[in-house]
């Protein structure tokens, strides 16, 4: 009975991660402009993680494999929105287009110049 408990929670974290995964590609493709992109992909990418790794140290039960896919996603966890971010910084600097933006991103202080002044 407790096999079959664990095979339908195994079964349902597979099924969320795939269903995580899906989002996040359809979001990355979606979505127009390029950070939202990254943000649907990095939410999507981070909870399927969650979600499929759960499932493999639930089936392979205690012991030493359970300790290394913890650790594989602790590592994953912090890098894959490190990563995420670090893209999207480069898109930033790197895109001229984005500069319109800036006034959402940077927040209130986009009418000063560099020298403190009011425009």
């Amino acid at each position: 009975m407790l096999e079959w408990i664990l095979f339908a929670v195994c079964a349902l974290l597979l099924f969320a991660a795939m269903v995580s995964f899906t989002g996040a590609v359809i979001g990355a493709i979606r979505f127009g402009f390029v950070m939202n992109s990254m943000h649907a992909a990095g939410i999507g990418d981070t909870f399927g993680i969650l979600c499929l790794v759960l499932c493999l140290i639930l089936s392979i039960g205690p012991g030493l494999n359970m300790m290394k896919l913890l650790v594989i996603l602790v590592f994953l966890w912090f890098n894959s929105p490190v990563s995420t971010h670090f893209l999207i910084q480069v898109e930033y600097f790197t895109n001229k287009e984005l500069y319109r933006f800036s006034d959402r991103i940077a927040g209130s202080k986009t009418n000063e110049t560099a020298s403190g002044e009011e425009k």
